[in-house]
């Protein structure tokens, strides 16, 4: 399946318009089954959704997994899960610690057609190196709680050291493979930092992982998109896990 990771920047592109149709145009160029969003929400006062639902299903055949409290809202700490229609999902929003107000969607999968279960960690990390290495600490204890099926993190890392031992990501690594290096893709006009990050685990193995560089996606957010290929292996265990909200 292809899956891709995507900071909108509040809809707010590089040229200073707000535009959340060529957000919408960005992400149907993607042709991905499964896309992490991030800051898709008003980041002061009522944190409602920044795109249109509608247009989104309609341009991508993508629908959003409903991790925001409010009834206008798209994500969680701005944080939003796309994915195909059909899927049958349980989710859990969870707060991470630091100085920002930061979280994650957690998310166990069913995909259609009665394909292999697969959860989704779909996050955005704090600007702070502690308290980075704190959130993914707590995104680690609740996968652990979780059930034994293939898993995806993906999401805008904030992590641009390539030095292990500086890495917050580190302790990532005994379950998701070497976190050092990905594609670059901040700043959207001439990519240097690889910020946005997709990780899998043994089971769920990720493979051609690459920035999407259109001329609409350089001027869309300051974020170029990026997207891979996953191969999922079958879980030996069932999907669900307790303390997740179901829905389809």
């Amino acid at each position: 399946m292809r899956v891709a990771s995507y900071n909108v920047h509040k809809c707010v592109g590089t040229d200073g318009r707000f535009d959340p149709g060529r957000i919408t145009a960005v992400i149907g160029e993607l042709g991905a089954d499964l896309i992490a969003l991030q800051e898709v929400d008003r980041r002061f006062g009522r944190r409602t959704g920044l795109l249109n639902t509608q247009a989104l299903e309609h341009a991508t055949g993508l629908v959003p997994v409903p991790a925001s409290e409010l009834s206008d809202g798209l994500g969680w700490h701005g944080n939003a899960l796309l994915v195909r229609r059909g899927t049958i999902w349980r989710f859990r929003r969870l707060d991470l610690p630091g100085v920002e107000p930061r979280g994650a969607v957690i998310a166990e999968l069913t995909l259609p057609g009665g394909g292999q279960p697969l959860r989704v960690v779909a996050a955005h990390l704090g600007l702070l190196r502690r308290c980075r290495a704190r959130q993914v600490a707590a995104i680690l204890e609740a996968i652990a709680h979780g059930a034994g099926i293939p898993t995806l993190l993906l999401g805008d890392l904030n992590e641009w050291r390539l030095d292990r031992s500086r890495s917050s990501l580190h302790a990532l690594e005994p379950l998701f493979g070497p976190v050092g290096r990905s594609q670059p893709s901040f700043p959207s006009r001439r990519p240097l930092l690889a910020l946005d990050r997709i990780l899998g685990c043994s089971r769920a193995q990720v493979r051609s992982v690459e920035s999407h560089d259109s001329p609409l996606a350089r001027v869309a957010s300051d974020h170029l998109p990026l997207k891979a290929w996953v191969h999922i292996r079958a879980a030996d265990r069932h999907p669900y896990s307790t303390g997740l909200a179901e829905a389809a």
